[in-house]
């Protein structure tokens, strides 16, 4: 069945972060006993109110895992970006932000324990694996979805964080373009193609696959890292 995109639950807490002299918006929703947090990068003219990633993060927030729907652009540079799309293809501008809403939500005391991972949409993707490049081991683990990895450029090399690509099947050239990247990559990567599906993941059943595959990749990434800082914590092989 597919979900409900019109009739989505909002339960997020609305925040602001100061990013040097602008201020940008997110939605900030903390399941009871999170085990992790996602951040979720939107690009290509999306914002926080896409339905498509609210869909993903309440299935995620099922999972325990917090979630920051985030927006990159300012109000005013998003209008303009609707425009004259000048924004939605700046991706070092993108990256600049993400990194530093990124290490924003370190300095919140109910989330700096939380392993971080970043979920990446189209454009967005290229700017959370920029922003994954430069923080080394803080981040956890990364998703895309139907992004463009490509765009993160000499990044690639430096990204260190486990990292999904999930693409539909039918959506040729983004498959591509996924395929290139990861061959430049050194990280643990995986590509998931989900069959018959174009780029925004329309078809019935495709949303669902992309929300219950970057939910086991969260958890299993974050899991696996709460695991091996309790064996160094005490000493365990």
């Amino acid at each position: 069945m597919r979900p409900k995109l019109d009739a989505l639950h909002h339960a997020a807490v609305p925040i602001q972060i100061s990013i040097e002299d602008l201020v940008i918006y997110g939605d900030l929703e903390v399941p009871f006993n999170a085990i992790g947090s996602v951040i979720f990068i939107h690009g290509s003219g999306s914002s926080r109110f896409s339905s498509r990633n609210q869909y993903v993060a309440e299935e995620l927030n099922k999972r325990r895992l917090a979630t920051l729907l985030l927006d990159l652009l300012t109000e005013d540079e998003h209008e303009i970006d609707e425009e004259t799309r000048q924004y939605r293809f700046d991706i070092p501008l993108l990256a600049h932000r993400s990194t530093l809403a990124t290490n924003w939500l370190l300095t919140q005391a109910t989330m700096r324990q939380l392993p971080i991972g970043l979920f990446g949409a189209s454009t967005g993707a290229a700017a959370a694996l920029i922003t994954a490049a430069s923080m080394k081991q803080r981040i956890a683990a990364i998703v895309s979805r139907g992004g463009r990895p490509d765009l993160a450029e000499e990044a690639l090399n430096e990204v260190e964080s486990p990292t999904l690509l999930i693409v539909g099947g039918d959506d040729n050239t983004v498959v591509s373009l996924n395929k290139k990247a990861i061959s430049r990559m050194h990280c643990l990567t995986k590509l998931h193609i989900v069959p018959g599906a174009t780029h925004l993941f329309e078809e019935p059943g495709a949303l669902e696959q992309v929300a219950t595959v970057a939910g086991d990749w969260f958890v299993q990434c974050m899991s696996s890292r709460a695991s091996h800082s309790g064996q160094k914590a005490t000493g365990g092989r």
